[in-house]
């Protein structure tokens, strides 16, 4: 948080509190069972709270800018993930897009190893953070749209807030617990809170839709367009200078998606939906008419 308090997974475990009991109380009031086991939600929720933990980190050694840009990594192991794990197939002209994004990151790196002088205490530890955050993101993005596309995404979100508020729970006791003891409660500070805590809420429950219509690579693309703010608020807001590799990454990841948007030729193989099962979620409803039909 910017506002002298190091506690990035107290930081999040308000968002998926109110995950859980938003979209908890839904999934309750249907009084059905879980369409996937636990274990897997359980999964789900552990990558989401280390890349949520790791990218939340990194902000204490490098600059914002820095910490968007390299977020963006998030798109070449979600390439990797869906390529191998859902079947997704992709044309030479997107890999080539998405080659670009990679690049323009690269670029960033060498500014921050002192090339031109990236912002932050300790830049480069700040990067690696955001690199090994970027690889949890991609696992759960990529979990979270194949569970969205064959369940029901209600559940899912649900399911993250729960699992993800349990495992920031006992996170939180062994690495923070001391760090949220210290903190000197004001109005910035509960401010802050509640802002992110908000507006993480709103991006949770956005993003199952996007994942179902687009996928997690064009959905992590599309998250570049945060780098231009980074940027404005960089120069605006924290009055700080920005390098010039910074303009030109961010130019080379603006092509990259450029290019790999205009040619997306995605063939998702993966198996398709049992037929009759559209509602899968209003299965058991449906399969107790039919027996009562066939009483009758």
């Amino acid at each position: 948080m910017s506002v002298g308090v190091n506690a990035p997974i107290f930081q999040t475990i308000f968002t998926y509190m109110s995950l859980a009991l938003v979209y908890g109380s839904i999934v309750l009031c249907r009084r059905q069972k879980l369409r996937l086991a636990w274990y897997w939600y359980l999964f789900l929720g552990f990558v989401d709270v280390q890349g949520n933990y790791l990218v939340n980190e990194a902000y204490q050694f490098s600059s914002i800018t820095s910490v968007t840009l390299l977020d963006c990594w998030t798109i070449a192991w979600a390439i990797g993930l869906t390529y191998f794990f859902i079947g997704t197939r992709y044309s030479w002209w997107q890999l080539g897009g998405a080659v670009l994004c990679v690049l323009g990151l690269g670029l960033v790196l060498l500014s921050d190893s002192g090339v031109g002088g990236g912002g932050g205490s300790r830049p480069l530890l700040g990067d690696i953070l955001v690199i090994a955050g970027t690889i949890f993101f991609a696992m759960s993005n990529v979990g979270e749209e194949f569970c969205v596309k064959k369940k029901d995404q209600v559940e899912v979100v649900s399911m993250i807030g729960l699992y993800g508020m349990l495992v920031s729970a006992v996170q939180l006791s062994i690495l923070e617990l001391k760090s949220v003891e210290s903190i000197t409660w004001s109005t910035d500070i509960i401010l802050s809170l509640v802002g992110y805590t908000v507006s993480s809420f709103m991006f949770y429950t956005i993003t199952p839709f996007v994942l179902k219509l687009s996928g997690a690579t064009l959905f992590n693309l599309s998250l570049l367009t945060s780098d231009m703010w980074a940027v404005v608020f960089r120069i605006y807001f924290y009055h700080q200078q920005v390098d010039w590799l910074y303009f030109l990454a961010f130019a080379l990841v603006v092509i990259g998606l450029i290019i790999y948007s205009t040619t997306a030729k995605d063939l998702d193989i993966s198996p398709a939906p049992e037929s009759g099962n559209q509602n899968a979620q209003y299965q058991p409803l449906n399969d107790e008419n039919a027996m009562n039909t066939d009483e009758s």
